[in-house]
């Protein structure tokens, strides 16, 4: 990818290909400050999808600040430092 943005449908793509998406949770709402937890994903699902990011996006990500992004805001916000980091590089 050459994008320098990852955004929240960018994220959702990524989680369903991954993790899969719960049948009871909405991810195509307003998720974007809704806890992992109470979308139903726990850190596996968030450390495979962090591996799919890196993958796809070409960037390097701890896993403890996957983990520690509690919400898919903060998520996005962790990537989009990385592509800058590394497209400032």
């Amino acid at each position: 990818m050459t994008t320098t943005e990852f955004t929240v449908d960018d994220l959702r793509r990524i989680i369903r290909e991954g993790a899969g998406a719960d049948d009871n949770i909405d991810l195509g709402g307003d998720i974007e400050h809704t806890d992992f937890a109470v979308l139903g994903y726990d850190s596996l699902a968030l450390l495979e999808t962090g591996s799919r990011i890196e993958r796809e996006y070409r960037i390097k990500l701890s896993d403890a600040v996957i983990t520690e992004a509690a919400t898919p805001a903060a998520l996005i916000a962790v990537v989009n430092a990385a592509l800058a980091q590394r497209a400032n590089a």
